[in-house]
Parts: C-alpha cells; structure tokens; sequence
C-alpha cells in the first residue's frame, strides 16, 4: 500500500508539474505584488476608492471579452511556448513602464499596465489550466493537480499584502516594480524548461473564420453533448456572484464602517479567510478520490448555511467583537467549502473535456466568473449601502438563496456523476 501511495505522489509531482507550479507562483507573486503597490500607489495619491475601482473594472474588461480568444489559442498553440511567451510579455511590459516611472508617474500610464496585464492574463489563465489535464494521467491526480495550483494561488494572494506592503514602504513603487519585473522572467525561464507534446492545429483558415468554427464547435459540445458542463460553469460563476460581492464588499464594509473596528482588524480577518483558503484546497486534494459529483451540491448548501450565523447574530447581539469573531469565522466556513467546491468542479469539467477543447472551456470558466466578481461586488454595494443598519436583511436571504442552488443542482450533480460512471 505504502508504495502504491508513493507512486501516485511521484506521478503527481513529476518534473513537468513541478515546473509549472513554481512558474506559476513566481508569475503569481509578480502578478499580485504589482497590483497591490499600484493600488496602494493610487490610493494615496488621490485619496479616492472610486478612482481606484474605476481603474480595477476597466482592466477587467478584456479578461471578459478575450479570455475566449485565449482558450482558441491554448487548444491550437504550444501551450508551453505560449506561457513563456506571455510571462517574458508581462515583464517587457513592467519594464518599459518602471523605466518611464522614473521620470514621471502618472494614472494614466498605470491604467495602460493595468489593462495590458489583464489582457495577457486572459491568454495564459486558460493555458495553465489547459495544461493540468495533459500533464496528469489519472481523474485523481487531476484533482489534486488542481487543488495545488489553488493553493499556490492561495499563497500569492496571501504573501500580496505582506511582501507588498513591506517593499513599497521600504523602497517605493518603481523598485517594487522592477522586482515584478525579475520574477516575470524567472517564470518565463523555468516554464522553458518544461517538456509537452504538441499537435499542432493551425489556423488554416482566416483567423476570424477559425475563431469562429472553434466558438461554434466548444458551445455545440456544451449545450448539446455535454449539457452538465453548461450547469457547472454557470453554478460556478453564481456561486462566485454570492461569495465575491459578499466577501470583498461586505467584510471591509463592516468591519471598517458598520463595526466600526481598526484596519488592523480587517487584515486580521483578511489573513484568516486567505488561510481557510489554503487549507480548502488542502482538504480538496486530500479526499479528490473519496468525494463523489453526486455530493457536490452540499458544499454549495453550506455555503448558503455559514452566511445565516451572521444575520442572525446582528440581530440579537450588540457586542462589536462577538459580532466580528461571528463574521470572520463564518467566511471562513464560507471560503473553505467554497475553495472545495471549486477544485472538484472544475477537475469534473477537465475530466469531461476533450485536449482539444479544453483551453477554450477553460476560457469561458474564467469569463463567467471574471464577469459575475464585478457584477456581485456592485450589487451588494448597493444592498450593503440601503441595509447599514439592518445587514441581516442582506446575509440571511443570501442564505437562503444559496441553499436553494443547491439544492436545484442535486440533479445536475447526478447526472454529472452518472455520465462519469458510463464513461
């Protein structure tokens, strides 16, 4: 037995893998690191939340539109070539910006890097995800794959704040960039270095007229013979709606404004939430082969169920600190089972995809959910804003709201597990 474990470690951890993930994480930190000091940068030079989110939603907008675009490109391209490319790209870009920086600042330049790096991201995202199933063997490993690049995720969004806000106080905005400069090509050099086959699907045609067969054929395979996929990838992106506006809009709203608590407490609460993160998608690997399709609609029911805690607390207790454990505590139930959640369905997506689909599936992942982060974070500004005083009335019909999801998807996740028993 114990040997057999240690092959399927080895298997997992292969040389090809390893490779992509330590590429990932020193793009990831570079990626992260930079907008934390831009957004710091921004935030006190013009004092102004609005400008700053006006700056965020405008570079989120071609991730939306050409993460499509991207998954035609990662099922047709060398997807190891094309990550390199696009790493070496995003530190081109920062470098010729950090040069120009040193003479002149400006806001209008960071929007320009901010969109450029938005748009690379919508070609490598669906690229790194493309290449998990061709780099793994077993539907196992798949799911574990998938909970490791989570977790570095996790970890880069975790170290963000910190190693970003420790560099940007001790050096300034354009050494921190030439360090994400520096960890963008050391991504590109690592990602040469590893080993994937490649079929070449050229682009015999028009590019438009490719982009467009490709469109057509991926939206074929998922309303007509994969029908499944369609209701993941839309639960995916509700689920997204809920738990994004909730956390990022509700968290900081509350502490900082209705609890009227330190920042220091918000970071508090930001660190523990990033931790159950990590530790989400640690448990999404460890029971990858013991959790069944059939059973993921119960994490999307106690995601619903952790946001009822909250409501009911702010109706009966006053205490600011009770009130905050209470929050913190059940965003972190929240983004845990969430983080789950996320692992299994989008290796049961993987699993169901075909190589030569995968990029472009992966795509629409990420545009659906790119889309519903905006659109959830406005609403429940907007709630958040009309229910100050009366919160419960936004956490509890949330609640209810995502129990009843998940419990609508009982039969979507039946079928999905019947379809992956027949195959």
């Amino acid at each position: 037995m114990e040997n057999q474990k240690k092959i399927k470690r080895i298997r997992l951890f292969h040389y090809n893998f390893v490779l992509l993930i330590f590429g990932q994480l020193f793009s990831l930190l570079g990626n992260t690191i930079l907008k934390f000091s831009l957004s710091m940068y921004v935030l006190e030079v013009t004092g102004s939340a609005t400008i700053f989110s006006v700056l965020l939603a405008v570079a989120m907008i071609p991730t939306v539109l050409l993460s499509p675009v991207g998954g035609v490109f990662a099922d047709r391209l060398h997807r190891k070539k094309m990550m390199v490319s696009l790493d070496a790209l995003s530190g081109c870009f920062v470098m010729v910006v950090s040069i120009v920086f040193l003479w002149n600042v400006n806001l209008f330049l960071i929007g320009i890097l901010l969109i450029l790096m938005s748009i690379l991201g919508a070609f490598e995202t669906p690229t790194v995800q493309a290449c998990i199933p061709q780099m793994q063997s077993t539907d196992e490993n798949i799911a574990r794959a998938n909970a490791v690049v989570n977790q570095i995720n996790s970890i880069a969004a975790l170290a963000a704040p910190f190693l970003g806000n420790a560099l940007y106080l001790t050096l300034g905005l354009v050494p921190v960039l030439f360090i994400s400069v520096g960890t963008f090509f050391l991504a590109a050099i690592i990602e040469c270095f590893i080993r994937l086959d490649y079929y070449p699907r050229k682009f015999t045609d028009k590019f438009f007229f490719v982009l467009k067969n490709d469109f057509k054929d991926s939206v074929r395979f998922i309303f007509r013979e994969n029908k499944p996929i369609a209701k993941l990838l839309i639960l995916s992106a509700v689920s997204a709606f809920f738990l994004i506006g909730i956390a990022t809009v509700g968290l900081p709203y509350l502490v900082r404004t209705v609890l009227s608590m330190s920042s220091t407490h918000y970071a508090i609460s930001e660190s523990v939430i990033g931790f159950s993160a990590i530790l989400g998608s640690i448990i999404g690997g460890v029971i990858a082969t013991k959790l069944q399709s059939k059973h993921l609609y119960l994490f999307i029911f106690l995601v619903g169920l952790s946001l009822f805690p909250v409501g009911i607390a702010f109706v009966f207790l006053e205490n600011t600190l009770t009130l905050y454990i209470i929050l913190t505590v059940s965003l972190c139930i929240a983004q845990m089972v969430a983080c789950i959640f996320s692992i299994h369905v989008l290796s049961a997506i993987q699993r169901q995809t075909p190589d030569d689909l995968i990029g472009k599936i992966m795509a629409y992942c990420i545009s659906l959910s790119t889309f519903a982060q905006p659109l959830g974070q406005v609403v429940y500004g907007a709630l958040f804003d009309a229910f100050s005083n009366e919160v419960y009335y936004v956490f509890i019909p949330s609640g209810i709201c995502i129990c009843i999801i998940g419990l609508l998807s009982i039969r979507t996740f039946r079928k999905l597990y019947n379809k992956e028993h027949q195959s």
